[in-house]
């Protein structure tokens, strides 16, 4: 991720999130490299707002890109939402020598999105690079606070590959 080998080095989604998210546009950047990184999920345009372990607020603006028929946010852009924001939350809380991997996702539609959606995903860190399945439920908001989405993502955790 970032134009390196995150395989062969800490957690460089905590680094760069640690050294730009408190400059001048920092927040930008960092959520720009991770639409570079990860292209699809480039496609929302999500700004990361907030993140630390166990937590991700990630916002995604209303626009033409992101719609529908129905002059609301397209389903599957609400899924990208959930998806970046249970990603960023799992990955920077890792420890420097685990890694994670989704192996699901499912979503439950409980409105039209329209304006600024928000999504959050809270949930305990992880502190170990055990092998394990892991599940997190990002929640999207509208900017009334209204939920109009809730996802569950199924993570697949477990130590980094040893370099040969």
């Amino acid at each position: 991720m970032f134009g390196f080998d995150a395989e062969s080095m800490g957690n460089p989604v905590r680094s760069a999130w640690d050294r730009l998210s408190n400059l001048p546009g920092g927040r930008r950047i960092f959520s720009k490299f991770l639409g570079q990184a990860a292209p699809y999920t480039g496609t929302i345009d999500a700004k990361v707002v907030e993140l630390r372990p166990g937590y991700a607020k990630v916002e995604m603006r209303d626009r033409r890109a992101v719609r529908n028929h129905l002059k609301s946010v397209h389903a599957i852009a609400l899924m990208n939402l959930a998806e970046v924001a249970s990603g960023v939350a799992v990955v920077y809380g890792l420890p420097d020598d685990a890694r994670g991997i989704l192996s699901g996702l499912s979503i439950d539609y409980i409105k039209k999105g329209r304006g600024t959606l928000t999504a959050e995903c809270s949930f305990e860190p992880v502190t170990d690079a055990e092998r394990r399945e892991f599940i997190v439920e990002p929640v999207i908001r509208d900017a009334s606070g209204e939920v109009v989405a809730k996802a569950r993502a199924k993570w697949l955790l477990g130590p980094k590959k040893r370099a040969n």
